[in-house]
């Protein structure tokens, strides 16, 4: 006779609405990458704010989710609206998961405020040094120009804006996690919080660095654009 009945009951349903949300987050990260498309490129450097959506996703559900909604979303975009064909591909891949995965391991680990920083910091650190490394090796086939002159970009190109760009997707993940997973548990896409190792480790302190994170990023886009 089965002894934990209602236990088995609860797990189905579960089970069942995590492929449905995972969906609805690929979606969700694809419209955001549209929407990011609007946003004019540094020299030929793009920002996407998908990133975000995604190590949402990692914090949610783990670090093997975070990667399966990358490689998703970025087929999907490189065989409609891509114009830098398996190039593009490849360093988004790289650039989305070396910038996720860190995030969502430390803070899988840590389900805390601090862990949610930590992890945040590590992927921006992670994804600056990887985005650096792989235009190194892809930008002279992609772009045609000699490695020398590519490697000239690191210092004043490639390693300022990637700093940039994860701070300010960093500070997005602060602000937009609580509201995200507030309203997916209250669809029951999402398990309720069970205490302090749930989902809701992000405070208010939070909220408020992650708004100062978004605004200094922006701000420091708007230098390297030459608005400012």
């Amino acid at each position: 006779m089965d002894s934990h009945p209602t236990a088995r009951a609860s797990a189905r349903p579960a089970s069942a609405r995590r492929p449905a949300t995972i969906g609805m987050l690929c979606a969700v990260a694809y419209v955001v990458m549209l929407i990011g498309q609007l946003i004019p490129p540094v020299m030929f450097l793009s920002y996407d704010p998908k990133d975000v959506i995604i190590v949402i996703s990692g914090f949610i559900f783990g670090p093997l989710t975070a990667v399966l909604i990358t490689v998703l979303v970025d087929l999907v975009e490189m065989v409609t609206v891509s114009s830098t064909g398996i190039y593009g591909f490849i360093m988004n891949t790289v650039q989305t998961c070396s910038f996720a995965v860190p995030a969502a391991l430390i803070y899988q680990r840590w389900r805390t405020s601090r862990g949610a920083v930590g992890g945040l910091a590590a992927a921006v650190a992670c994804m600056t040094a990887m985005m650096c490394l792989w235009n190194y090796i892809i930008t002279p086939f992609y772009m045609g120009q000699p490695r020398e002159a590519v490697a000239a970009m690191i210092p004043t190109l490639f390693l300022p804006f990637n700093m940039v760009k994860g701070t300010i997707n960093a500070g997005l993940t602060l602000l937009l996690y609580k509201p995200i997973v507030t309203a997916l548990r209250r669809v029951n896409l999402v398990e309720p919080s069970t205490g302090s190792g749930s989902h809701g480790g992000l405070n208010w302190s939070m909220v408020l660095l992650g708004a100062v994170l978004t605004i200094t990023g922006v701000l420091l886009i708007m230098v390297l654009m030459g608005v400012l």
